[in-house]
């Protein structure tokens, strides 16, 4: 069997690949045969995204902390040896678990 290690779009450097794929694009479009979606398609599309991944509450519980992480990082001071599980422990960065809870209710209002 030969080797295929270095053959291939997918063996590619991601530069090269996204430079590909963008000649592949512009063509397409210039062709006319690139698919559009209207708004109405990719509001459809993000729904139908959104309704599957919520349905995995651990994956939206990790994905939520990783944001609160990440939202309050700027907030310490950059000499702290503070780790993360500190602040997985408190859980209420700038807030009591009430408030976060009534804010969830209120968030999902607007939908």
């Amino acid at each position: 069997m030969s080797d295929t290690s270095k053959r291939g779009f997918a063996s590619m450097d991601e530069d090269k690949q996204r430079e590909i794929a963008s000649k592949g694009g512009k063509a397409a479009h210039e062709k006319g045969t690139a698919h559009e979606f209207t708004s109405e398609e990719a509001r459809k599309a993000g729904r139908k995204g959104g309704e599957t991944t919520s349905k995995d509450r651990e994956f939206m519980a990790e994905i939520g902390r990783q944001g609160g992480k990440h939202s309050h990082r700027s907030d310490r001071n950059e000499n702290n040896d503070q780790d993360d599980n500190d602040e997985e422990e408190k859980g209420t960065q700038g807030g009591s678990r009430e408030q976060h809870a009534k804010a969830g209710r209120q968030s999902h209002k607007n939908k």
